[in-house]
């Protein structure tokens, strides 16, 4: 128990200190490219497959079963879940992490997520980031309601933006950053209270021409898929990768591994 406390007061540190950074001083994107990476898994739905699901379809459905074995595994290796905060204050001041820090990923809003994915995280005592896309806030059965999203938030997960309705980034044309950026986030923020800093690029997709339109609304960090990192700003392309489903533990395990040095 006691450990448990030192660890909880280690978070509670760290999310004090990483929070007031934005506008604060980043170092250069060399030192912020040479740490090691911190593994970042990337979830979407959280169901079994139906005779209808497509083959591609199926990399980015995780089966209930197969999930909670994933998260079984990681608990029992050692690792710990770690929050943007925490990920944000190693990334820029170098700030010490648990153990196997690793962390979880959610987008798009699925209810599954609230339903299958969190309890099994609780089990655990993980903690997670869910990525919202806010059209679908409160469309039952598929997608979170904003009470379930508030939960979530209230539990110590993070809320992070990810646009209005998936529009591709790479696209935006006049008043794409208002309609797929200002307003869901603003929207976001009157739900949690708090301030949203942590946004995920629909399909993973980003260009250069967006980092700076993100920086300026405020965000100090993104998250993209397991293309490289911008070796101009690292901290807008943080790499992820989509855990898929159908995957044995020992790819799993291997992928991890991989895919983060």
């Amino acid at each position: 128990m006691k450990k448990l406390i030192v660890f909880s007061a280690s978070l509670f540190v760290l999310a004090a200190t990483a929070a007031p950074l934005q506008g604060g001083n980043v170092p250069p994107p060399s030192v912020i490219l040479g740490r090691k990476e911190v593994p970042v898994l990337c979830y979407h739905q959280v169901r079994d497959w139906k005779p209808t699901d497509s083959k591609v379809s199926k990399d980015y459905i995780m089966p209930p079963a197969d999930l909670k074995a994933e998260f079984k595994m990681l608990h029992d290796s050692g690792y710990h879940t770690i929050l943007p905060d925490q990920l944000y204050a190693y990334l820029t001041k170098g700030a010490a992490l648990p153990s196997k820090p690793i962390m979880l990923t959610f987008d798009d809003t699925d209810e599954d997520q609230y339903a299958v994915a969190w309890p099994e995280m609780k089990k655990y005592g993980f903690k997670g980031v869910f990525f919202i896309m806010t059209i679908s806030l409160n469309k039952l059965p598929h997608y979170m309601t904003v009470a379930q999203v508030k939960e979530l938030y209230a539990a110590g997960n993070v809320i992070g933006s990810h646009t209005w309705d998936h529009h591709n980034v790479k696209k935006y044309a006049g008043k794409d950053w208002e309609i797929q950026i200002d307003k869901p986030t603003k929207q976001l923020e009157a739900i949690t209270g708090s301030p949203i800093h942590y946004f995920a690029y629909p399909f993973g997709l980003w260009n250069p021409q967006a980092l700076p339109e993100l920086r300026k609304r405020g965000f100090i960090m993104a998250f993209q898929l397991a293309d490289k990192m911008d070796h101009t700003d690292p901290l807008l392309t943080v790499r992820r990768i989509i855990v898929g489903g159908g995957w044995s533990l020992k790819t799993f395990d291997a992928a991890i591994k991989r895919d983060f040095h």
